[in-house]
C-alpha cells in the first residue's frame, strides 16, 4: 500500500520541479474555449473530474468501470467509522489488527482516540490504524466491511463492493470513479473528514502519552494551496489511484483516476484543463 512521504523537504521539491516543468495556463481573459484538439490525453485505466456545484462532468474515461480502488477504499472506512462512534471515543488496538505491515507500528492494547486513527489511515494511509478502527467499530472486521456495504447500497453506489476495509486487492472488492466520486463528495460533507484529508503533517499520541507519531500525507497535490485533499492508494493490482479536490475562483472540482499513470504530473494537467473549461464558460 501506500508509502508515507520521507518529510516536508521531499513534497516541497518535487511540488517546485513539477510546477516547473509544467505549461502554464493563460489568464482567463486570453483563454480560448478548449476544442477536442486540446482535450487533454488521460492515462489512467479509469477517470472522472466532475464540478461538484454545477455537476457539470468535464472529464471521464471508463468511469462506470469496475476496478480495484486500494486505499481510496478507506474514505468509506472513515465514513462508517465516524457515523457509529464519537470522534473522542477511546480505542483499544486490537491484537487481530497488527496483521499488516505499517511504519507507525501501533502495538496491541495501545490506546488511542477514534480521531486520531482516522486521521491516521487518512493522511499517511496507515492499514493498521485502517484495521484497528475496523475491529473497535465493528466488532470485527467482517461485521465492519457488512456496514460498508450496506452503507454503499444506501449511498446508491450500484458499482461498488468492499472485501476489507483498507482497501488490499481482494475478489469482490472493486469500485467505479464516478461510484468514488460520489462517496467522496459525501464524505467531504462531514466536517472531520474534510480537515483530515487536507492535513500535510500532524501528531498524535496514545491516551497515556506515553508515545507520540508523527503523520505525513502521501499526497503530493496537497503542496498547492488550492487542493483541498483527498486520497491515494497503491496496490500492485489496483496501481496508482487518487481522488483530488481543488476549491478555486468558486468552483469546486473533484477528479478520480484509478490505475493512472504519472499522477503526481497527469493530474495537475488535467485540474487545470478544468479550470480553463471553467472560466471560458463563466465569461
Amino acid at each position: 500500500m501506500e508509502r508515507r512521504l520521507q518529510g516536508r523537504s521531499l513534497l516541497v521539491a518535487t511540488f517546485l520541479m513539477a510546477v516547473t516543468l509544467l505549461p502554464c495556463v493563460a489568464p482567463a481573459e486570453e483563454a480560448e474555449l478548449p476544442g477536442p484538439q486540446h482535450r487533454p490525453v488521460i492515462k489512467a485505466a479509469a477517470l472522472y473530474m466532475v464540478e461538484l456545484k454545477s455537476g457539470r462532468v468535464l472529464l471521464e474515461k471508463h468511469s462506470t468501470r469496475r476496478l480495484p480502488p486500494a486505499s481510496l477504499t478507506k474514505i468509506m472506512t472513515a465514513l462508517v467509522a465516524l457515523d457509529t462512534a464519537p470522534l473522542q471515543e477511546t480505542v483499544k488496538i486490537d491484537p487481530r489488527a497488527i496483521v499488516h505491515h505499517s511504519s507507525y507500528k501501533f502495538q496491541p492494547g495501545e490506546e488511542f482516540l477514534l480521531r486520531d486513527l482516522v486521521t491516521a489511515m487518512l493522511v499517511a494511509s496507515a492499514n493498521d490504524a485502517c484495521e484497528a478502527v475496523a475491529w473497535h467499530v465493528g466488532g470485527d472486521a467482517d461485521r465492519f466491511v457488512a456496514m460498508m456495504n450496506e452503507r454503499a447500497r444506501r449511498l446508491g453506489l450500484e458499482n461498488t463492493h468492499f472485501a476489507n476495509a483498507c482497501g488490499f486487492d481482494a475478489q469482490g472488492h472493486y469500485s467505479t470513479a464516478t461510484d468514488l466520486a460520489k462517496l467522496t463528495e459525501h464524505a467531504l460533507g462531514v466536517p472531520a473528514i474534510s480537515m483530515m484529508v487536507r492535513t500535510v503533517t500532524r501528531d498524535i499520541e496514545t491516551v497515556d502519552g506515553t508515545r507520540q507519531l508523527s503523520l505525513h500525507t502521501t499526497n503530493e497535490l496537497l503542496l498547492d494551496p488550492d487542493v483541498t485533499g483527498v486520497k491515494t492508494g497503491y496496490t500492485s493490482k489496483a496501481g496508482r489511484c487518487l481522488i483530488a479536490s481543488m476549491f478555486k475562483d468558486g468552483h469546486r472540482l473533484l477528479l478520480v483516476g484509478l490505475n493512472v499513470k504519472d499522477r503526481w504530473e497527469q493530474a495537475p494537467r488535467l485540474l487545470r484543463y478544468g479550470q480553463t473549461l471553467l472560466q471560458v464558460a463563466s465569461k
